[in-house]
């Protein structure tokens, strides 16, 4: 029963009395009248509404409706809501331009800001409203940092798209239109058939259908305990949504009477929650970049090297795509997070606390999974271990990290000679014009996070492998990383980067690089000295932008394996 929040709060010094309380305070009471406040309002918590709303991103353009559900439900306990916004990148469209330099950094940019407004305006909680690929981090990055109550609730999947063609109809969504045109550029597909395509792949307004990085993040979400219950998988177009978000903004008001703090929630056991759900959704690379800097933000250590040990512990129990043909929506129809957690149940700590003020282990009793095709009982995995793996050696003496659960098997473990690019540009131009060779491995360096500067994703260049039917006998690695939706033997995060004098920055056409998955080994095959004689024959490094924010964070930023945080 939630307790009588005003009366509560009235015995207390709130945060907020700071722009409210006294006779100094006149000047801002004005302004706050200015913006319809009341004098009964003085005695209210302040809610602060963190949202993140742009019409031109599909996964936010529906976040008003979302925000005012919010607003509703923090008003019918007591609370007074102001919403106020981040900014948002849509990878997508940034892709395989300069934008996609600014997508990382914008995670930087949002947990700043959200900092900025939650600070400057004395709010005593909030609830934050994110739903694509940086927003979520940079906000749970925001969160702990602040550590202020607060409740998640994002803006939920977008459905897959159908697409009809000689009487079959199969579910599409925008990786399907990335991989098409390595169909069109191997002469598999027609430009007609792409625009088809292209029409109906993102039907409307949610984050991308599949497990991609904004999914995989809203998902973890719930598994860290810092939403409610569905917040990763109902679709953003259901009534559903918009009743979470209500019941969002009427949990912030208890969180707040219970002063249930983030870092009372995100800890290193649910951390490491996360991790164990992440390796059964076969979720998205980013998710070790991001969950690494909210762990940083936290005070939590929690080194690369454990992904693995958790990785051999969860079996990977879900195949969504881009690793197999089911989507977001299918898996909240089968039960969503509490039924895959309950799976886990044996190998989860279900102590820990979540902003329902109740533990793990309560929230997820009574979850059922209601389609073992969709989430495969712990008995019977698609593999006996999580995933995603992270790799180390001699290339990657900090570690790189790759998506198993979407490797083909004959390429999981692999040796072959390396064509080396300093940029993506380079190598997709080469990639379109079929400049490679069937078990070559493709070097993409000098994208790392300070080398790019800001760690392009490489979906362009694994989408057209995949859709040229190359994803089965090449490799890429790269000091970049990858997008959620990538497949392939597509390895990323290598560190340090070559900006940073990294290993790969020393590789030439020809060396031979070894992959070995299973076993958690990136290699190649030269002796400790000629890297070293190698490494230090090269000029040192330039950077490629010289103003703006860009230079800030390129001179700030860190290694991938430490979540390409900011240096402190």
């Amino acid at each position: 029963m939630l307790r009588n929040i005003i009366y509560f709060r009235k015995c207390e010094v709130m945060k907020s009395d700071a722009v409210k309380h006294g006779v100094e305070r006149a000047p801002h009471r004005s302004l706050l009248r200015a913006v319809g406040c009341g004098s009964d309002d003085w005695d209210k918590p302040f809610i602060g509404v963190i949202n993140s709303f742009s019409e031109v991103v599909p996964g936010h353009i529906h976040l008003q409706s979302i925000a005012q559900a919010v607003k509703e439900g923090i008003r019918s306990r007591g609370g007074v809501p102001f919403e106020a916004n981040t900014i948002v990148v849509c990878d997508g469209i940034a892709m395989n331009h300069a934008g996609m330099k600014y997508s990382l950094p914008s995670r930087e940019l949002i947990a700043d800001s959200s900092e900025v407004l939650a600070e400057a305006h004395a709010f005593d909680a909030l609830v934050f409203i994110p739903n694509c690929d940086k927003v979520v981090p940079g906000m749970l990055m925001a969160a702990v940092r602040l550590n202020l109550p607060c409740v998640f609730v994002s803006g939920g999947p977008m459905l897959a798209g159908k697409l009809s063609r000689e009487g079959n109809t199969k579910s599409v969504d925008l990786i399907s239109v990335f991989q098409a045109v390595g169909e069109v550029a191997k002469g598999k597909m027609t430009e007609a058939e792409l625009e088809e395509l292209e029409e109906v792949a993102c039907p409307g307004c949610g984050s991308c259908a599949g497990m991609f990085t904004a999914n995989t993040m809203n998902c973890l979400t719930e598994a860290l305990g810092m939403a409610l219950p569905g917040n990763g998988t109902i679709p953003a177009v259901q009534a559903r949504r918009n009743l979470l978000a209500y019941e969002a903004g009427q949990q912030i008001m208890e969180v707040l009477a219970q002063n249930i703090r983030p870092r009372d929630i995100v800890t290193k056991d649910s951390v490491y929650n996360a991790f164990s759900v992440d390796m059964a959704l076969g979720g998205s690379t980013n998710s070790v970049l991001h969950l690494a800097a909210i762990a940083y933000e936290a005070g939590i250590g929690f080194p690369l090297s454990l992904i693995n040990e958790i990785s051999e512990r969860v079996p990977h129990l879900c195949k969504l795509s881009p690793a197999g043909d089911y989507h977001i929506e299918d898996l909240d129809l089968a039960g969503g997070i509490p039924a895959v957690m309950q799976e886990l149940s044996p190998l989860l700590n279900l102590k820990v606390r979540t902003v329902l003020g109740k533990p793990l282990g309560e929230v997820i009793k009574g979850a059922k999974n209601k389609n073992k095709e969709v989430i495969r009982p712990s008995s019977q995995p698609h593999s006996i271990t999580g995933g995603i793996s992270i790799l180390f050696g001699n290339l990657a003496p900090e570690g790189a990290v790759v998506k198993s659960a979407a490797v083909a098997s004959e390429m999981l473990v692999h040796q072959g000679p390396a064509r080396v690019f300093d940029g993506e540009e380079e190598a997709t131009a080469a990639i379109m014009k079929g400049e490679f060779k069937s078990g070559e491995v493709i070097v993409i360096r000098y994208e790392g996070p300070k080398g790019g500067p800001g760690m392009r994703e490489m979906l362009t260049p694994t989408s057209l492998l995949s859709g040229m039917g190359m994803d089965k006998e090449v490799a890429l690695i790269t000091d970049g990383r990858f997008s959620g939706g990538t497949r392939g033997a597509a390895i990323g995060h290598v560190s340090p980067e070559a900006a940073e004098g990294g290993p790969i920055a020393a590789l030439r056409d020809g060396d031979t690089i070894k992959i070995d998955i299973p076993k958690h080994r990136l290699e190649v095959e030269l002796g400790q000295e000629e890297l070293e004689k190698r490494l230090n024959s090269l000029p040192p490094f330039e950077p490629k932008v010289r103003t703006g924010y860009l230079k800030r964070y390129s001179d700030k930023v860190t290694s991938a394996s430490t979540g390409a945080v900011f240096a402190d």
